[in-house]
């Protein structure tokens, strides 16, 4: 058998593509890590310790597909190490479910859980779909309440109203960011109000909003929707009186809040001058139970044991 010889150079050879190759290999790597200049920003940010701290108030209510959508809100804040989660449960206690998921999500440092029932006598009634009442008005009440007393008020903060059934961008948070003391700002909402794009309306420069594209209910004066603003906490501090009411119409609750907090004139318009649609008021389908229904019947369950 003959014996095969590797010449010095064919080894410098063969180190030098080594190298070439990981040097690839760890450059694709580090890419993939850093994401998106916007994220960069926002970690370079955390890491200066500059960086605003955003709370969002999510009201949340049992039914079947609770966990599934306050699932995959988890995963915003898991990416996103400035956002501190308030949870607020339509129910006579904190459950189970909320602190598991807060937990498997490794949230329970950036985040706070509480609980207040709304009253029986604001509960939807009826069956006709006119006659609505307003809906998570204890529960943003109780969030703005805990904010104004654990809050501390000399480092900036922002305050954000996240619905559990809408869809968010990781890049709307870092708009938010930006919002400054003192400020409420705005930025369009997708498929809301039976447009594809609700928006607010600016001035020839972009620094001023004007007005707003709103088909349902124009009027209003603020018509836009909860996920279309966030709000600097130092005006809360400010504004004691600021909360949420049962006493107003239905689609009024945003005019409501910000009516004590703002003016039109005053609000910071985002978002590449309110052009990007970074959230989509989406709303998932109602779960459809018919064969589990016919279980129950049967004193059977298909999730027996286990959190769905």
């Amino acid at each position: 058998m003959s014996e095969v010889r590797i010449r010095p150079r064919q080894v410098l050879v063969l180190i030098i593509v080594f190298l070439v190759v990981l040097m690839m290999v760890h450059r694709n790597g580090k890419r993939t890590c850093q994401g998106p200049d916007y994220l960069q920003a926002i970690y370079a940010q955390q890491q200066a310790d500059t960086l605003p701290t955003i709370y969002a108030i999510t009201p949340t209510y049992y039914r079947p597909a609770q966990k599934a959508e306050l699932t995959r809100l988890s995963h915003l804040f898991m990416l996103l190490p400035h956002l501190h989660w308030i949870i607020v449960e339509d129910s006579n206690t904190t459950t189970p479910l909320v602190k598991n998921l807060l937990q498997r999500a490794g949230l329970e440092k950036r985040s706070t859980q509480l609980n207040i029932k709304t009253p029986p006598e604001f509960k939807l009634q009826g069956k006709d779909p006119n006659w609505i009442k307003p809906r998570g008005v204890e529960q943003r009440n109780l969030a703005l309440s805990w904010l104004r007393s654990h809050v501390d008020v000399d480092r900036h903060s922002i305050v954000f109203f996240m619905d559990d059934d809408n869809s968010y961008s990781t890049e709307l948070f870092a708009e938010i960011s930006k919002i400054q003391r003192g400020r409420v700002g705005v930025w369009p909402v997708g498929l809301v109000g039976g447009l594809m794009v609700e928006k607010p309306i600016l001035n020839e420069d972009g620094t001023q909003v004007t007005g707003f594209n709103a088909a349902w209910r124009p009027e209003r004066p603020f018509p836009i929707d909860m996920a279309a603003f966030a709000i600097s906490m130092d005006l809360f501090i400010r504004n004691p009186q600021a909360i949420f009411s049962y006493e107003v119409q239905r689609g009024y609750q945003e005019s409501e809040i910000l009516r004590h907090l703002t003016t039109r004139d005053q609000l910071q318009p985002l978002a590449n001058a309110c052009r990007d649609v970074l959230v989509w008021h989406t709303r998932t389908e109602k779960t459809k139970l018919t064969a589990e229904v016919a279980l129950q019947k049967q004193n059977k369950h298909s999730d027996a044991g286990m959190e769905v």
